[in-house]
Order: structure tokens, then C-alpha cells, then sequence
């Protein structure tokens, strides 16, 4: 029974987390930082089980811990289920981090830290039950149930289960769970009469090694929550990205905490130098469009030596029996540390993802320091000793060279909740341009030069699908048209005089960057055109208006190379088309380097009852390569002579894919690792 309801508890504690984040993403911009915030989140939230534990098992009385234990079981059963009220939903704009917390803390905050607490307290009433052996075994297969969780959630029951579904069936499941925590308790009540736990031989921790403790657990969670943002912004902030650097995390802990013989020092420090090595290689390159196939398994492979050297340095260093709780305590403190830094601290006090290089140095300099400290037969060689400060002073000189290089080839370096971005001249080109990136990806560039500062590049040509559109509407007179997603803000060279305009743009630092560094916006009022930028959620916004009768709306809301879900599901394009005329167009920008955003417009479409028109536009010298889809009722649209050579074909899926909803988003079914359309500076 203990070690049943260990493992139900990790697996609850962990399919809730990427449940309620993609619960509440789309309130929230459908920004990977999201995950980032529950991440943090969720392990502060483990730091207070860990705390309750400790408490729990050395303040109260043991005739007593089963009795508070279950009353707090109650008080989390009658939370359930774990839907989010709509009264939590973003009204402003700017750092959402606060309101997330809040929300959680609202949702699921008693029930995960009961969830959290329950592998340390198991294990002091498994001592008390059995004798004095620490029951690490416990904590690893704690960890196991988290893994399989973990990695059932995106493989199988995301594609098989709506949102709401996996709610209740997991409030149902945690009632179960409470239930059979209550009986682990009232059996083991007369256990619990018999004291504190037996006293093991052994010395009592120094502050050294409890800072270690504390250390090494703030560098693996600090370290999964910077590789996560890394992976998750330049692909798709998808439960997938999210899950398997956490899985890996997990399994350090499960193979250390099981068995020593996982971790020895001398066999694993040769692979944390080429971990480290590797990892910095790729943050330094990080501008560059690498493959996916081989830059996500070096990142996750990466990830997990370091992670299994903090870990396994972590076992080696563990307590006697009556310092459990304490050493659980303080894994937990360095984990919410380690969050609470690259989640909280890092978006406000950096303006790249400067916190990646830190940590690397950091634990580099962490490890030759402690192998400079073996002494006697164990002890180092100085030419040995000389070359890992070496590898650190390499290491350390090779990261901040690139972090210097990327603020003197950029005009701007700026970060926000929303991720990093930068403002950087291309003179090199025989058509000069400034360009605004986020991540890898370009999103629009304006010409230097004054005789083309008025042409539409990048994905927005007038060759692009966009661009024929809103050329054909327009040889009609003025039209009303809506973007979502501003970026440099080339779409609003479209505008002309009597046009009416207007764009939503999620990140206020875009709107100012637009405004300083770029004249699109200016020179289309300039022209008469009537522009109004909106800051907010583009769905949340057009919720509260009135319908707008657009002409045409075009969706081109990018994170570096994802577009976030919650703008491409059935309802999010329901509620588009109320903001549409009758023969009002929808331009969804689906340029993507690894997902076929196609088939999803199609389903759309289809529950729609319209037609999904896919036009691909090669690259030439003044523009990128780029796929929209146009999707409308007006065939008249495509007849027009603007689309002579354009080539519209029809949108096309499979019939087992049966499209998004704000409840099923799968991106299994459209996930292409081949290249589409080139997203470049």
C-alpha cells in the first residue's frame, strides 16, 4: 500500500501540471513562458510538501500527523475538479507571470502540495513501520510514477482525451487518491505511537554540505527550465517539449536514488565536459537554423548527463535517517531556487537568455572546484588541475564572446515574458533592410533605403498570398482588414487612404519597437489610413468587441517559429469569422519549419462550411519563401487577375485528423521534421 499510493500520487502530482498549463495557455498568449511559470510554480509548490512534510513528521505528535494529514485530504477533495473559472482570464496587458501563479495557487495549490508531500512522509512512516533503513527506494519509484505520467500525457492521453475530459477524470482520480492515503495512514496510526524515528549512527550534516544539497538541486532545475525555453521558443510551445525534458530530469533521480552504481564521478566527468561543452556550442549558434532531429536529442542528451552529475552528487552526499526530511527539504529549496531564478528573475534583470551560460559556467566551476578539494590517493594530478581551470576559463571566455557579439551586431536586445527579441541592420544584402527577430526567426523587415521603405518584404510580398488578397480587395476602394500579430508592422504597408485598420499585438514591447525602429505604422497614417493597435490577447480582445464586418483578418501571431495553438482551433476561428463580412477573407500565415499547419486550417474550414486555399510563394531577393492559406467563402477572390500564377490549391489532411479545438491539440498528426517554407533573417 505505501508504495501504491507513492506511485499514484507522482503520477497525479505530475499529468496535472501539463494539464492545467494547457488548460490555461491560451489565456495567456500561448507563450512557452507559460510552461516556465507553472514549472516554477509547481516546484514551489513542492518545496511547501517537502516543508509540510518535515513539519508533519518532527512538530507533531505521531499519534496525531494521520489525523491532520486527512483532514487536509478533505479540504483538497472539496476543491475538485480542477477547472479554472473564467474569472481568472487576463483583462490586461504586460507580464502575466502573477496572475498565473494566482491562479494556480487558486486551482490546484492544496491538492499538489499534499501530492508533493507524500513520498517524504511515506518514507518517515515506512521507517517508523520497518525499522531504521532509509527508504530511498520509495523516492525513486516516486520518481518512476512522475516519469510515466509524464510521458503518457503527450503520447497518449492528449491525443486521446479532450482538456476537460482529463480534468475530471483527474479530480476523480484524486478523490481515489485521497482514500487510499487515509487507509496507509489509519493502518499505520499505531506505528506512529511509537515515536521519533530510530536513531542511525552517522554525523550531522554541516552547513557545507547542506548548501551543496541546496546547490547542486537549484543547477538541474535551473538548468531544465533554460533548456526547455531554449527548445520550446524555436519549435512549438507544446506539452511534447515541455514533458520530455522534465522526463529526463526525472529519470537522474530515479536511476541515482535507486543505486548508487549508476553515478560514478571519474566515469561521468569526462561526459560533463562534453556535455558542457556541446550545450555551449549550441547556445552559441542558437541564431543559426540547425535541424531539429539533431539539435533537440543533443539538447535533452546534454540535459541529462548534467542533471544525472547534480543528482548523483546529491546521493552521495545524503544524510543519516533522522536528517530524511531535512535532505528532502532542501533538494526541494534548491528546485524552487533554481525556478524561481530562470522563471522569475531571469526575464527581469537579463535581456537574452544570459541565464543558460551562467549555469553552465556555474556548474563547471561547481565541479573543479569540488574535484580540487579530493585530497590523498583520490586526489588530482596538478596538470590535470591546470586543464579543468582551463576548460572553465574556455568555457566561460567562449559564452560571454557570444553574448557580447550578439549586442554589437544588433541595434536592440530586449526581453520580455514573451521571449527575446532583436532589431538588427542587414547592409550585406543588395537590398539594405532592418529586421525584427524573435528567437531564430525573422518577423518583417523595412528597407533602409526611402524609395523602398513602402514595399512589403519578407513573408508579406505583394507575391505572398496576404499580399494578392488584400491587393484584389482593395481595386474594389477602401476595406477594413485586421492583423493579428504586428511584429515590424510591414503588414500596415497595405494600408491605404480610407482603409480602415486594426492590429493586435499581445507584447507592448512590440508596439514600441514598431513605433522607434521601424516606420510602417507612421507612414500608413501618414497616408490616411485609419490604424488603431490593440495590445492583449488577440482571442481575449476580439471576444469583447463588437463584430468588426472585416474584409479580411490575417493571422501572423509568431513566437520565433510557433504560432501559438489557441489561434488555429475550431472556436478561435468561429469567433473570427463573426468579425468577418459575408464575403470576408481569413489569411493565416502557416510558413513553419516543422508543422504542417495546413490540415488544421482545412478541419477549420470544413466545420466552418468554407473553402482553405494553400498558395506557397517562392523566395526571391526581396521577400522570404512563404505558405498561407486563404479561407473564405468568395471564389469570386480567387479568380481575381492578381492570383493569375499564384497557383491556390486546396488545403489537404488525412481523414484520421479531425482538426483542433480549444480542447484536443495534438500536434502529432501535423508534425513534419522535413523543411517547408525557409524562415530566415
Amino acid at each position: 500500500m505505501y508504495a501504491a499510493t507513492v506511485v499514484v500520487g507522482a503520477c497525479l502530482l505530475f499529468l496535472v501540471q501539463p494539464l492545467i498549463a494547457k488548460i490555461i495557455f491560451p489565456w495567456f498568449g500561448g507563450s512557452s513562458a507559460v510552461w516556465t511559470a507553472a514549472l516554477v510554480f509547481f516546484q514551489v509548490c513542492l518545496l511547501c510538501g517537502y516543508a509540510y512534510a518535515h513539519w508533519l513528521a518532527t512538530h507533531v505528535q505521531p499519534r496525531r500527523q494521520w489525523v491532520v494529514h486527512c483532514v487536509l485530504l478533505v479540504a483538497g477533495c472539496a476543491l475538485m475538479p480542477i477547472l479554472p473559472s473564467n474569472a481568472w482570464r487576463p483583462t490586461g496587458t504586460g507580464d502575466p507571470t502573477t496572475e498565473i501563479l494566482m491562479l494556480l495557487a487558486a486551482t490546484v495549490g492544496l491538492p499538489s502540495l499534499l501530492l508533493s508531500a507524500t513520498s517524504p512522509l511515506l518514507q518517515v512512516w515506512f521507517m517508523r513501520r520497518e525499522g531504521n533503513a532509509i527508504p530511498y527506494w520509495l523516492f525513486a519509484l516516486s520518481n518512476f510514477g512522475s516519469l510515466v505520467a509524464l510521458l503518457s500525457f503527450p503520447l497518449l492521453l492528449e491525443p486521446l482525451f479532450t482538456s476537460h475530459a482529463l480534468a475530471i477524470g483527474w479530480s476523480i482520480a484524486f478523490v481515489a487518491f485521497a482514500a487510499l492515503c487515509s487507509c496507509v495512514a489509519w493502518k499505520s496510526r499505531s506505528d506512529l505511537q511509537t515515536g521519533d524515528v530510530p536513531e542511525t549512527p552517522g554525523p550531522s550534516p554541516t552547513v557545507f554540505q547542506m548548501s551543496l544539497w541546496v546547490l547542486f538541486s537549484a543547477c538541474g532545475s535551473a538548468l531544465l527550465l533554460a533548456a526547455t525555453t531554449q527548445l520550446s521558443t524555436n519549435v512549438a510551445p507544446i506539452p511534447l517539449l515541455w514533458v520530455v525534458p522534465l522526463a529526463l530530469y526525472l529519470l537522474s533521480f530515479i536511476l541515482n536514488f535507486s543505486s548508487r552504481r549508476f553515478y560514478h564521478r571519474a566515469n561521468f566527468f569526462p561526459w560533463l565536459a562534453a556535455a558542457l561543452g556541446c550545450m555551449a556550442w549550441l547556445y552559441t549558434h542558437s541564431d543559426t537554423h540547425q535541424d531539429i532531429q539533431y539539435v533537440i536529442p543533443l539538447y535533452l542528451a546534454c540535459l541529462f548527463v548534467i542533471c544525472m552529475v547534480c543528482h548523483g552528487e546529491l546521493v552521495h552526499r545524503s544524510p543519516a535517517a533522522p536528517y530524511l526530511t531535512r535532505f528532502y527539504l532542501l533538494i526541494a529549496l534548491g528546485g524552487a531556487l533554481g525556478g524561481i531564478f530562470v522563471g522569475v528573475v531571469a526575464p527581469l534583470v537579463f535581456d537574452t537568455y544570459l541565464e543558460l551560460p551562467l549555469l553552465l559556467i556555474l556548474i563547471a566551476e561547481l565541479m573543479v572546484g569540488l574535484q580540487w578539494r579530493r585530497k590523498g590517493s583520490g586526489g588530482l594530478l596538478w596538470p590535470v588541475r591546470l586543464a579543468m581551470v582551463a576548460g572553465v576559463v574556455m568555457l566561460a571566455g567562449s559564452l560571454m564572446f557570444a553574448e557580447m557579439r550578439t549586442r554589437d551586431e544588433n541595434l536592440l536586445v530586449s526581453r520580455s515574458f514573451y521571449g527575446v527579441l532583436r532589431v538588427r541592420d542587414y547592409v550585406e544584402q543588395r537590398f539594405a533592410r532592418r529586421s525584427l527577430i524573435n528567437g531564430t526567426i525573422g518577423h518583417g523587415y523595412q528597407y533602409t533605403a526611402e524609395s523602398h521603405r513602402d514595399l512589403a518584404g519578407s513573408y508579406f510580398a505583394m507575391n505572398s498570398g496576404v499580399g494578392r488578397a488584400l491587393e484584389a480587395l482593395q481595386t474594389q476602394g477602401p476595406i477594413r482588414f485586421g492583423v493579428i500579430g504586428l511584429g515590424a508592422g510591414v503588414l500596415t504597408s497595405y494600408a491605404r487612404r480610407g482603409d480602415y485598420l486594426r492590429v493586435y499585438e499581445i507584447d507592448p514591447d512590440v508596439v514600441d519597437i514598431a513605433d522607434e525602429y521601424f516606420t510602417f505604422l507612421s507612414r500608413a497614417k501618414d497616408r490616411g489610413a485609419n490604424v488603431q493597435v490593440l495590445t492583449g490577447d488577440a482571442r481575449l480582445t476580439l471576444e469583447r468587441q463588437e463584430p468588426q464586418n472585416f474584409d479580411a483578418l490575417v493571422v501572423d501571431a509568431f513566437s520565433s517559429d510557433a504560432i501559438p495553438t489557441h489561434l488555429l482551433t475550431n472556436e478561435a476561428m468561429e469567433l473570427y469569422f463573426r468579425h468577418l463580412g459575408a464575403d470576408g477573407v481569413l489569411a493565416v500565415h502557416i510558413s513553419n519549419r516543422y508543422l504542417d499547419l495546413g490540415p488544421v486550417c482545412l478541419r477549420a474550414a470544413e466545420h466552418l462550411k468554407r473553402s482553405a486555399w494553400v498558395i506557397r510563394s517562392p523566395a526571391d531577393e526581396m521577400s522570404n519563401a512563404s505558405d498561407w492559406v486563404l479561407i473564405t467563402s468568395n471564389r469570386g477572390l480567387l479568380n481575381h487577375p492578381l492570383f493569375a500564377g499564384a497557383h491556390p490549391q486546396p488545403a489537404q489532411a488525412i481523414a484520421a485528423f479531425k482538426g483542433w479545438t480549444d480542447q484536443y491539440s495534438s500536434v502529432w498528426p501535423v508534425l513534419s521534421l522535413g523543411h517547408r517554407a525557409v524562415a530566415i533573417h
